[in-house]
């Protein structure tokens, strides 16, 4: 018999995570009550998310080069659980025997808008003041969410109209979204498409019932140890329980200051009062002696969080005050430069965090800091594909090479498209790439005026002689209009000769021809064309399957009716696909950067730094922003008791949330925090948060 499963509850810093590599060291080397690691078997270690799962798997390899390991995430363990055990599930649940198709978000939210589009037309679906996109993406993440508390969604049609308050939507709204919830699910596995929360719920369902998955899963892993069990879902605790009844060495972490993603699909309480009780528990109630936290946490919490007290001023903490937010950004942007140049700090030493950071925010520090020579790493700054002026260049190509498309093609777009076509591909020590184009401009609105032939069915580059005063282009904008126009005729004669497997061929021909295939460009322009051919490979393969599917199976959603090629742009013209402008630099704080990130992400990624620079620090958001969450999540936690949720629930819900905030932070930190205050938010209101007794406390002067 092995012995009981090994629970260590701590604070931030306090070396949870140390702990269970030392248990798993330990179990390699001397099992308790079993034997070693049969032939073939790993041990099975999880993170909370993808780039702690990293640094994990780097530590592992140091510690226990040897050893057997497989890292992975909640997420990645079900989705490679369920597209390896596919077969078993077409047996027991009758699909269809073909490959299982992941659904990017972006594919899903399109699909379902199609898919329920009459509904969300005649009002069935609608809830005063959503829009038709809101309404859509809350809908699948009441999916989600239900599967990740082990909650069947066939349950959706009741349990919204009795949790959901009255003063949202009558109840025949919230079950007709349930309603058309199930039917979504149904229609995904009718064509082997997968989202999430159609693999959750798979996955707890139908796959780990299963008898000969649970033998297989024992047979494939000897243990499995878990690095900050408070940021899952809920049925991780099945998963888990098939260990431990299987008598294989269990370890477990437990951040008492994290439940960062309460809220956003976890359910800590479910997992602790699951779990905890069956385990050997452990305590480190202190964070690192070396962080703020250690010396300063219980009085700058009391301070906080008890209006009557009188706080002091620290030598650890700093004020930075502005009137408005826009000097704000760029004093603590300059202060950031000052405390650097001087030596004080290197840049990986410093985090710039904010309650919620706008893209403005994200872009004026980050302008300010890169022009002084500082590198940055902005945690998540998912930007739009399409405001990359490349990735616009191209879509626009593609309406002169496929029939159709003349609409999507205006002369401000053809312009933009002959610039920045044009260029001659340059190392980027040699200058940016704008300013390697052969048409400028003025050349390029002259040739649009003179030149272009607008048409619905498919727009033309007519010869430059069309132009009167041609010879006024000058060679280079006139050898670089002539080689494009041939460009495109080639691609048209061999689309006409089916030479040209697809558009994802044409588009990889076009940046190889025109971009040089991406070796010149900068980080952020190479991550938007990355992002593009991704998503153009991922929305074919799903377009081929929905072609394949027998129209027996029900509805296809109406939109489908147009051009793939053309809803593919649309798609894209919305700002729905994005990617990190920054996808080179690493947040890790081994990396010479300077890291912007919002508390939630911060937290999330588990970073640590010398000195903190705290944006907005009179915000009411700070120790807040609930109103991130995603909606409807009180009723799929453990706390929930049949009925609508009040207000004081949800209050008494996140009672301990400032302190968590406040505290984790504080133990990600050594030396200082920089309290940065403006007196008027981006409204032109005045700020009156929680913080703002620290931030009095230590004004200067």
């Amino acid at each position: 018999m092995a012995d009981r499963p090994r629970w260590l509850e701590g604070a931030t810093g306090s070396g949870k995570t140390a702990w269970l590599l030392e248990q798993l060291s330990a179990d390699s080397a001397h099992r308790p009550g079993g034997p070693p690691l049969a032939l073939g078997q790993s041990y099975l270690v999880f993170a909370a998310n993808g780039d702690n799962r990293l640094r994990l798997a780097a530590r592992l390899a140091d510690l226990v080069p040897a050893v057997a390991v497989v890292t992975t995430t909640p997420n990645g363990f079900i989705q490679d659980e369920v597209t390896l055990f596919w077969p078993l599930l077409v047996n027991s649940l009758g699909l269809l025997p073909q490959f299982p198709l992941r659904l990017r978000p972006e594919n899903e939210q399109e699909l379902t808008t199609g898919l329920w589009q009459e509904k969300l037309l005649d009002g069935t679906l609608t809830v005063e003041g959503w829009r038709e996109a809101q309404t859509v993406r809350r809908a699948l993440d009441f999916l989600q969410m239900a599967a990740g508390a082990g909650i069947p969604a066939e349950d959706l049609p009741v349990l919204l109209p009795e949790g959901i308050p009255s003063g949202y939507a009558p109840e025949t709204v919230w079950q007709a979204i349930g309603e058309a919830v199930v039917g979504w699910r149904d229609w995904c596995l009718e064509r082997s498409l997968l989202t999430y929360g159609v693999m959750t719920e798979l996955y707890w369902r139908h796959l780990l019932p299963h008898p000969l998955y649970q033998e297989k899963l024992l047979a494939r892993y000897g243990g499995v140890f878990v690095d900050d069990l408070d940021e899952y879902p809920a049925i991780a605790a099945q998963w888990l329980q098939v260990f431990i009844d299987g008598d294989r060495p269990v370890a477990i972490t437990w951040n008492r200051y994290g439940k960062g993603r309460l809220g956003m699909g976890a359910n800590p309480d479910s997992l602790e009062r699951q779990l905890k009780p069956q385990c050997q528990v452990s305590q480190r109630p202190d964070p690192a002696a070396a962080s703020l936290g250690y010396r300063w946490g219980d009085q700058v919490v009391q301070w906080v969080m008890d209006p009557l007290t009188q706080p002091e001023p620290l030598a650890c903490f700093q004020t930075l005050q502005t009137v408005s937010r826009g000097e704000l950004l760029r004093q603590t942007a300059e202060q950031v430069v000052k405390v650097v140049k001087d030596g004080q700090v290197a840049p990986h030493e410093v985090a710039i965090i904010g309650p919620g950071l706008d893209a403005i925010a994200r872009y004026t520090l980050a302008e300010i800091l890169t022009s002084r020579g500082l590198p940055v790493a902005s945690l998540n700054d998912q930007r739009p594909v399409i405001h990359s002026p490349l990735v616009r260049a191209l879509l626009t190509l593609l309406s002169f090479v496929y029939p159709g498309l003349g609409r999507l093609a205006d002369a401000e777009a053809v312009a933009e498209m002959l610039l920045v076509l044009s260029q001659i591909p340059q190392a980027p020590e040699a200058g940016p790439w704008f300013e390697s184009v052969q048409i400028d401009p003025v050349r390029a609105e002259l040739l649009v005026d003179h030149c272009f032939e607008p048409g619905l069915e498919q727009p033309e580059l007519l010869p430059v002689e069309r132009f009167e005063r041609w010879d006024r282009l000058g060679y280079k904008a006139t050898d670089a209009y002539s080689r494009l126009r041939q460009w495109i005729e080639q691609q048209r004669q061999q689309r006409q000769r089916r030479l040209t497997p697809g558009v994802v061929s044409v588009l990889d021909r076009a940046i190889q021809t025109f971009y040089w295939g991406g070796s010149h460009l900068p980080p952020d322009q190479l991550a938007a064309l990355r992002e593009l051919m991704e998503t153009a490979q991922q929305y074919w393969a799903i377009e081929d399957r929905l072609r394949q599917i027998p129209p027996t199976l029900g509805t296809t959603p109406a939109h489908l009716l147009k051009p793939a090629l053309e809803r593919f742009i649309l798609l894209l013209r919305q700002g729905t696909v994005t990617a990190d402008p920054y996808p080179v630099e690493s947040a890790d704080p081994s990396q010479r950067v300077i890291t912007i990130a919002t508390v939630y992400q911060y937290r999330l990624q588990r970073l640590r730094h010398r000195w903190h620079f705290w944006i907005d620090a009179g915000s009411p958001r700070w120790l807040g922003g609930t109103e991130d969450l995603l909606f409807g999540y009180p009723i799929f936690l453990d706390s929930y008791g049949g009925r609508p949720w009040r207000t004081d629930e949800l209050e008494e819900l996140h009672r301990d949330r400032p302190e968590r905030i406040l505290r984790d932070l504080l133990g990600r930190v050594t030396e200082r925090v920089v309290l940065c205050h403006s007196e008027l938010a981006v409204s032109g209101q005045e700020q009156i948060g929680p913080l703002l007794t620290l931030v009095n406390a230590n004004t200067e002067g």
